[in-house]
């Protein structure tokens, strides 16, 4: 069986857009409250049409805080995946104290959808605004992009293989690496034939 190659996306800061609340960046309290991020659902075509699957895996500690409750982060999640198409969304609603293998920064979430939907975890990506996001791609095997929203955070470090300030300019970063590989691809091809 062909293997797949997939896109991996964080929820919060990526496919939509966080909310501040006492000065750090929060997910959106429910489903209603939800701002996608600007023309997210067509670059989500842009990267089905060059292959890939769309994923998206999300940490949600908030459950486990009691914070809010399971029902309303699976509204929210059922909205973002139906919007934008999604092929999948994995969520950890651990906290990480946990320590469950599932909460990015480990690899689970990536690990179980590469199993479930046989993803070539090397041919993948990972797009993140957190350094837990790119340290789950790296410990996956994915290429990965930072989104950096010049957030009072610890960057990646390691640092991504690409940075950029936007959604939008990592879907063309996926895009430019693509292509190019393809390219080379059939060049090659050329050569030995």
């Amino acid at each position: 069986m062909r293997r797949r190659h997939a896109v991996f996306l964080d929820r919060d800061g990526v496919l939509n857009q966080t909310v501040f609340r006492d000065g750090k960046p929060r997910p959106p309290m429910d489903a209603a409250s939800l701002i996608l991020t600007p023309g997210a659902a067509s670059q989500m075509m842009d990267l089905r049409e060059l292959g890939f699957i769309l994923i998206c895996v999300t940490n949600q500690p908030d459950i486990a805080r009691g914070l809010t409750t399971f029902e309303a982060v699976e509204a929210i999640n059922d909205r973002v995946r139906f919007e934008l198409a999604l092929d999948d969304l994995f969520m950890c609603p651990h906290d990480g104290k946990d320590q469950c293998g599932c909460r990015k920064p480990k690899p689970g979430m990536l690990l179980a959808a590469a199993d479930k939907w046989g993803i070539d975890l090397p041919a993948s990506w990972m797009i993140g605004d957190r350094a837990g996001d790119i340290a789950a791609g790296r410990a996956a095997g994915c290429g990965t992009v930072f989104i950096d929203l010049s957030h009072d955070e610890p960057r990646p470090d390691p640092p991504a293989d690409y940075s950029c300030p936007s959604l939008s300019g990592a879907v063309r970063i996926i895009k430019g690496v693509t292509i190019s590989h393809e390219k080379r691809k059939r060049f090659e091809g050329e050569i030995v034939r």
